[in-house]
């Protein structure tokens, strides 16, 4: 096959990265370009590509969810970002988590040594008039790429927030104990469960709503993402919102009294040694002074050593069915496409999948094809497809059953069930795409 023109890349992230492995895998030569690790976004710390800030989790490994699914077509698709999360996977339950610092190296290992990728460690702050280009910038886009993708429509913008971090050797074992909901116990676990009766849980409430928040100032008028809503926005909601939310005890037993906790706080382990743990669902934009002072009021993190306080950012992304077309290329700029968050899908699932679609739609136009979108009854299909959606106001959003085009649930057979028969049918009809793709 002859080599195509090249494409420049901006930005190493999920997307980024996906993207330019699925345009070298397809023979063109591809220039990505990585600000780190001469600059940083306040989330970033690492200087590998592919850093994972908000969590290590990519969420459910079930075919009968929607995010399982998706993965499992990544898979199907070559995604080289699955490969490299598979291979770094630690346990997690019914989930996919990584190590992080592993995941991020193996990424960038596969990206700099690929022969048809070159990797320019700069900053780009103006998009040229001409060339073709995939912007995957991220969330947290800023500068003047921001100040161009505002002359092509709409940016909006909405409030993230990133959990906790605690150093392992900080957690009174005697009180917090190891068990998955519904799962193992003991030794075979992987969460780590921190128990709270009644009087403890409101107490503990009361003080998470009080405590001082950081200020939003200039971003005051971007909402919350509500798949990734603060702890203490939560709570401010009603007393007992977190106890049906991330602090829910169903399907876990404190050894200790042989009965359910009133709620619980899980730890999920952050890499392969178990050396720091993620508090899990504790999205938070307390001051650091008062996350050290009210959740230490969780049992047994009383002596919590931080490794990483929460914090609060700005997401940024573009008002897609009006900005980009099917392809994810910016209408009045036809040379740039965007990929991940940017164009409102949200996690970090979704955004491998936005990327690697928009790596093989290049790939595809470099050639002179027109590439197919994924058949409607596929998980990444209908993540596309939410892009397109103009009815209402457009927000991120995760990949749910509701995007992907499947039959009516029949009486009396199992929502798993159904999803799951569901599930089979999109990955055949996904073969049968790549087939003529």
């Amino acid at each position: 096959m002859r080599q195509m023109s090249s494409v420049t890349v901006v930005g190493g992230g999920l997307a980024g990265c996906e993207a330019a492995w699925q345009l070298a895998q397809r023979d063109a030569r591809v220039t990505l370009l990585e600000m780190k690790p001469q600059d940083r976004s306040p989330a970033h710390s690492g200087d590998n590509m592919a850093e994972l800030v908000c969590s290590n989790s990519l969420r459910g490994a079930s075919l009968s969810g929607a995010v399982g699914l998706l993965k499992e077509e990544l898979r199907c698709l070559g995604s080289l970002l699955m490969r490299c999360a598979d291979e770094t996977a630690i346990p997690a339950g019914g989930a996919l988590a990584v190590d992080r610092d592993r995941f991020s190296r193996a990424v960038d290992e596969a990206v700099s040594t690929h022969p048809l990728i070159s990797v320019e460690r700069k900053r780009l702050d103006t998009l040229p008039a001409d060339g073709r280009m995939v912007v995957a910038t991220g969330p947290l886009t800023d500068s003047e790429i921001l100040q161009s993708l505002r002359e092509h429509g709409a940016v909006l913008s909405y409030h993230d927030a990133i959990a906790p971090l605690i150093s392992a050797e900080s957690i009174d074992h005697t009180v917090v104990f190891r068990a998955d909901r519904y799962e193992e116990t003991g030794d075979g676990a992987v969460y780590l469960n921190c128990p709270f009766d009644e009087k403890s849980y409101m107490e503990f409430v009361r003080e998470l709503v009080g405590a001082d928040k950081t200020p939003l100032h200039e971003f005051e008028t971007a909402p919350f993402f509500e798949g990734c809503l603060p702890i203490e926005e939560m709570a401010a909601r009603g007393p007992l919102t977190p106890a049906h939310g991330p602090m829910k005890p169903v399907g876990l037993i404190d050894p200790r009294f042989g009965n359910r906790p009133f709620a619980v706080v899980q730890l999920r382990p952050e890499d392969a040694a178990c050396t720091s743990y993620n508090l899990v669902g504790f999205q938070t934009r307390l001051t650091r002074g008062e996350q050290g002072r009210v959740l230490k009021m969780i049992p047994g993190l009383g002596n919590a050593v931080f490794e990483r306080y929460g914090q609060v950012h700005r997401n940024t992304f573009v008002d897609a069915p009006r900005v980009l077309d099917d392809r994810m290329r910016i209408v009045s700029a036809p040379h740039v496409s965007l990929a991940g968050q940017i164009t409102g899908v949200e996690g970090y699932v979704e955004s491998i999948a936005s990327g690697l679609f928009v790596g093989m739609a290049v790939a595809a136009e470099l050639q002179g094809l027109d590439q197919d979108l994924p058949p409607p009854t596929t998980a990444i299909g209908g993540l596309i497809r939410h892009t397109r959606k103009t009815a209402g106001n457009y927000q991120p959003s995760n990949v749910v059953w509701a995007m992907i085009d499947h039959p009516r649930k029949k009486r009396g057979v199992r929502k798993r069930d159904h999803r799951l028969s569901a599930a089979n049918t999109a990955l055949e009809d996904l073969k049968t795409w790549m087939a003529h793709s």
